[in-house]
């Protein structure tokens, strides 16, 4: 079954790709990940408008839900988008209160939820005790573009997630192979807790299928990009006289990158889809989505770069750039085969391992 979008959905990418084009071509992506600059990204997003789309009207947002949010990964995806701090927001977005995302959605504050981007997004709380906390949470994303952190805690109260200033913490950068991406640990020691909202282990329950949707519909544009680089080039290099891609292996690897790439696109946008419909089965649909897309396009990535050959390893080649982002996709919130342990447990009904 082929995903089939609405005209408007298709008119919304093409536009954002256009957009994309426009402002941020691969020279300027390469410039901007050779500096370590991101911020430039996500102020174009906000002023002009595309920050909102996949968020209710009601809070300021531009309406749609979980698909459009999909459709901009695809698009980040396809570009090598520096857009740490935009996904970061999407994750944590089901964490805020109705103010807050306000706040978000404006720019005025950017709220980043404290969880490990090489986990599956689940409850590993840290404890809050007289008003303060003290701990580490390792590997988060868009932490140092933070104002606010929202962390999972244990206290007095029970379980709850907490609001702490980033100020009031230490934030690292991990040197990551994908240049695009930003993550660090977040350190805090005895900082104040400006507040902290009851919740429970589930509360994290729609970040973790949003990551899995995410993920999924960004490797997805990755390997669109990736197949298109390879179709290109194969047309432009000889060998003994001929044209690559007149190769019978050549032709092999690009129709199975198709393949790869036709799969995708309706496994990622069907659980983004589900996930809007608030599917009982959207969690899985999403876990699905995360290890079969992510997984299937980190080995397109290397037939990329096999039909490549040598040009394909050189920085002035802008492959290295999806194969990268690719690699880091396979194991950004987690690994194949941790969501694959989340399918395994919800078709055997077990509620513990499930969650």
């Amino acid at each position: 079954m082929h995903w089939e979008l609405s005209e408007e959905q298709e008119m919304f990418a093409e536009s954002l790709r256009e957009w994309i084009a426009a402002k941020f071509p691969a020279d300027t992506i390469r410039k901007m990940q050779a500096d370590g600059e991101s911020g430039r990204f996500t102020d174009e997003l906000i002023k002009d408008g595309w920050w909102g789309v996949g968020y209710p009207e009601e809070h300021a947002g531009e309406g749609g839900g979980a698909l459009e949010l999909a459709l901009a990964a695809r698009e980040f995806g396809r570009s090598a988008a520096p857009d740490s701090r935009w996904l970061a927001g999407a994750l944590v977005a089901p964490l805020l209160a109705g103010a807050e995302l306000r706040a978000q959605l404006a720019g005025d504050r950017r709220f980043v939820a404290a969880i490990r981007a090489d986990r599956h997004p689940s409850w590993a709380a840290l404890v809050a005790a007289d008003g303060r906390l003290t701990g580490t949470v390792g590997h988060v994303l868009g932490a140092r573009e933070a104002d606010v952190f929202i962390v999972p805690v244990t206290g007095p109260g029970g379980p709850g997630l907490a609001r702490v200033a980033a100020a009031d913490a230490v934030v690292g950068r991990d040197n990551l192979l994908d240049r695009s991406r930003c993550t660090g640990a977040v350190e805090f020691t005895n900082a104040p807790i400006l507040e902290i909202v009851p919740a429970d282990e589930s509360s994290l329950s729609r970040t973790a299928a949003l990551a899995g949707v995410l993920v999924a519909a960004d490797a997805l544009g990755s390997a669109e990009r990736m197949l298109e680089l390879a179709v290109e080039y194969s047309k432009q290099r000889k060998q003994f006289g001929q044209f690559i891609g007149s190769f019978q292996a050549v032709k092999h690897a690009a129709a199975q990158m198709l393949v790869t790439v036709e799969a995708s696109y309706s496994i990622a946008l069907y659980a983004a889809a589900a996930v809007d419909a608030d599917l009982d089965q959207a969690a899985t649909i999403a876990a699905v989505a995360k290890a079969q897309v992510s997984d299937t396009v980190a080995d397109l990535a290397e037939s990329a770069l096999t039909v490549h050959g040598a040009i394909g390893y050189t920085w002035e080649h802008d492959l290295h750039l999806f194969y990268k982002r690719a690699k880091l996709d396979r194991t950004l919130y987690g690994s194949p085969s941790v969501w694959n342990e989340r399918i395994a447990a919800a078709v055997l009904d077990d509620p513990v391992t499930a969650g």
